[in-house]
Order: structure tokens, then sequence, then C-alpha cells
């Protein structure tokens, strides 16, 4: 059963939690990761968020991760394959529709990195974007409650388009 999609008011200790989380992740790659970030909601004081902390990894080679798999497990990660994500490895920690964190490997320096990070860092330094995201995120919260892919599809524009204001700003 899916947990009804719930944004929470921010909460400082998601930052705490990253870095904790981040240790624990570090024991196992080594420097087989190059980075480690703490991105989506979670990652931006002041954003309210579904309580999952999103993390982050860059590798050289995204054939790499398939080598973290069970020690990923060892730690209560599960390997969740997606074939519309080609250029993504994800991990989930929690149960399936429920996770408490969500690990994400990108080949380092890719678009797709840097989009994460673009569109992180956008919403760190324009409050006014914040407080869209914000009242977006709680108005589709409230329309798709128990449909958390129609809730997410619902955010995409949202996302790329500020991608493309970070983008133009730079």
């Amino acid at each position: 059963m899916s947990k009804p999609i719930l944004i929470e008011d921010y909460n400082s200790d998601w930052s705490s939690e990253f870095d904790r989380e981040k240790e624990n992740l570090l024991k196992i790659f080594g420097s087989k990761v190059i980075s480690i970030e703490h991105i989506g909601s979670t990652s931006v004081t002041g954003l309210g968020a579904k309580p999952i902390i999103d993390i982050m990894g860059g590798v050289n080679n995204l054939e790499d991760v398939d080598e973290f798999i069970e020690p990923l497990k060892s730690i209560g990660y599960e390997f969740v394959s997606h074939k519309d994500f080609p250029k993504r490895r994800f991990f989930r920690k929690g149960q399936w529709r429920a996770g408490t964190h969500h690990l994400h490997f990108y080949q380092f320096e890719s678009e797709d990195w840097y989009n994460n990070i673009l569109f992180r860092n956008f919403l760190r330094t324009h409050p006014d974007a914040l407080n869209q995201y914000h009242q977006l995120k709680k108005e589709l919260a409230d329309k798709y409650r128990d449909d958390r892919v129609a809730y997410t599809k619902a955010k995409a524009p949202f996302i790329q388009n500020l991608i493309k204001k970070a983008k133009q700003s730079k």
C-alpha cells in the first residue's frame, strides 16, 4: 500500500540525516564515488517536502554501480531498475512507495548530474522560485494524494522550466 503524499514543513534534521547517511555510504563506496550530494526538496532550507532524503552519487561509469548492489543491501538499500531512466541507477531505503532515502547515481558531471545541482542551487538562491515550488507541491499533493507517479509527472514542467532559467542565468 502506498503511503499518501504529505508535504511536511522544512525540517533542519533533514540536513543532519543526509550527513549521517553520507558517512555510511562513504564506508561502502570508498573512492569509487567521486561526489555525494544532497539533492531534492529536503536539501533546500525552508522548502517543505515529503520526508525522503534524496542523495546523488557521481561515478565515472554507471556500470560500476552494479558492484554496490550487494553492499548497499546490508544497510537497507534496494536496487530498483527503471527502464525509463537509462542514465540513472536508483536505490530505495525503506518500504516500496514509502521510502526514507532515495539514492540516485549519475555519471559525474553529466547533464543529469548538473541539472540536479542547478535545480537545487536555484531554489536555494531564489526565494520566489522556492515559494512557488512549495505552493505547487502542496497543491499537487492534495490533488494526487495517493498517486505518486501523477504527482511527480505534474511537477516536471515546473522543474524543467527552473532548470532552463538556471542555465540562462549562469
